[in-house]
């Protein structure tokens, strides 16, 4: 059994999105979900799914406390689904780590870019399409390799919200089938 755990700093809907898609695999197990956010909408998702949920703070992700706690976990596979921080360096080293973006990387990546600020700016850029990307995780954000993209056309969109309701389709759409094809990559 492949185990994964999920990051999120948010409302949770990927988490949700992701426990849903593995809850009968025989292959993956959602083994954790941590939150740097005691306030997140995931806590409550988790409780529902009766997934355990870790929140942590800075200082412990800071200190190698976090490390320790994912180590006794031992996942595959950590997945980051709408977490905000910097990855720690000492996690990245020891485990493979993806992320999903809410646009075409490279453009509108980086620090702040993330949830409704990307599609501010892909609306403001009056961009004719947008998408998702999945890829590893690096020390900066958003430039780790590219695994998928997925594109959609956005020329209908009149505001930000009907265009972060697309890209949101394509998470959904999309993130747990690439997670689990990396999961089967790793041995």
């Amino acid at each position: 059994m492949k185990k994964i755990v999920l990051f999120a700093s948010g409302s949770g809907t990927n988490v949700e999105n992701i426990i849903h898609y593995f809850s009968t695999s025989q292959n993956v197990c959602v083994e954790a979900i941590f939150t740097n956010n005691p306030n997140a909408g995931v806590i409550e998702k988790a409780r529902n799914a009766s997934v355990r949920c870790v929140i942590f703070t800075k200082e412990e992700q800071n200190s190698g406390k976090l490390l320790i706690q994912i180590d006794q976990i031992k996942p595959d596979l950590i997945v980051l689904a709408g977490f905000l921080w910097m990855f720690p360096k000492d996690i990245l080293t020891k485990y493979i780590t993806v992320n999903i973006h809410p646009a075409l990387l490279p453009k509108y990546g980086g620090k702040g870019m993330y949830g409704h600020h990307v599609h501010q700016a892909v609306f403001d850029n009056l961009e004719k399409s947008t998408g998702i990307t999945i890829h590893y995780v690096n020390e900066k954000y958003d430039e780790g390799a590219i695994i998928f993209q997925k594109e959609v056309s956005i020329v209908d969109c009149t505001s930000v919200d009907e265009i972060a309701q697309k890209v949101h389709q394509l998470e959904y759409d999309y993130f747990p089938s690439v997670i689990e094809s990396i999961l089967k990559s790793v041995v």
